[in-house]
């Protein structure tokens, strides 16, 4: 069932299909914590991570398997595996951006991973030191031993919607890349706002001809704030049928290889917003406050720097 709000256009009376569910994927103990100046301690990044699931939250990005001298925020990702319980109906994932991530998934017993790419040849090469052709290969490479461990997979493509180094990214290259992915057999395709250029224009132009090739229930967005878009760039892809989308607690993250990089949009406020338009998640946006003022007023009371 679907909700449905009546909008006006030019005299004419329309009809706005929403999802009456959306799924969020909270990503702060990933994408936010790697953006911080200070080392989290682990047990910081465990009671938040328990915080958010008393929250309501399911579905929650716990850490990548990155080079921990390039992200040393992450350098625990594998001992959090091993020290979160596992919960019935709790999904816990990693990101890996190369096979040695994937492999070392598979060693802390990862069962959904993220792998990821980016769609700009200048970020992949500082993101990732690899060349957009490169990454392309490594991503299905990626794929391919992420399904042979038995794991749920994700395909996340950054920078479709822009690139702060190249501007405006090619369609074409966007559905190239999907595809790709899709051969492949992953569970999910998302697409990142990674430099937060998308506008509600870019969305209403790129989603349909994704929603094309796949299954729109299957297809998730990872926006940033960085123009104070977030929120819109999320209510248009909602008109599309979109219904699944990465937040963060208390608005944080970025790219490290960014200048200038913004935080996701925020849990607490995407959750607030789609509550008033009557859409079920099934988080508690007061618990999900609490967790990010523990955050936060942890945050000035350790100081383990970032060497």
């Amino acid at each position: 069932m679907l909700n449905v709000n009546l909008t006006l256009r030019k005299g004419q009376v329309s009809f706005m299909e929403y999802p009456d569910k959306v799924t969020l994927i909270e990503v702060g103990p990933r994408d936010g914590f790697q953006f911080e100046k200070k080392i989290i301690p682990t047990p910081i990044k465990i009671e938040v991570i328990n915080l958010l699931i008393s929250a309501g939250l399911k579905h929650i990005q716990i850490g990548s398997f990155v080079n921990p001298k390039i992200v040393p925020q992450m350098a625990d990702t594998h001992e959090l595996f091993k020290l979160i319980p596992q919960r019935e109906g709790i999904i816990l994932t990693a990101l890996s951006l190369n096979t040695n991530g994937v492999k070392q998934a598979n060693d802390a017993n990862v069962k959904n991973i993220e792998i990821s790419i980016s769609a700009s040849n200048t970020h992949s090469v500082k993101n990732t030191g690899m060349s957009l052709n490169e990454a392309i290969d490594e991503g299905i490479k990626m794929i391919e031993l992420s399904k042979k461990y038995g794991m749920n997979v994700r395909g996340s493509i950054q920078c479709s919607f822009g690139c702060f180094y190249e501007g405006d990214i090619p369609e074409d290259r966007i559905l190239k890349i999907s595809n790709f992915f899709l051969e492949k057999g992953i569970d999910m395709l998302a697409l990142a706002d990674t430099t937060g250029l998308a506008t509600p224009l870019k969305i209403k132009s790129l989603l349909p001809k994704i929603i094309s090739l796949y299954d729109k229930k299957k297809i998730a967005l990872h926006l940033h704030d960085t123009r104070k878009l977030g929120l819109v760039n999320l209510m248009e892809a909602l008109s599309l049928g979109i219904n699944h989308f990465d937040t963060s607690f208390a608005g944080l993250g970025g790219c490290p290889f960014v200048p200038n990089a913004s935080g996701n949009i925020s849990t607490e406020d995407t959750a607030n917003l789609l509550e008033s338009l009557n859409i079920k998640t099934g988080i508690n946006v007061e618990k999900v406050r609490l967790c990010s003022k523990f955050y936060l007023h942890s945050a000035f009371n350790f100081s383990t720097k970032l060497i």
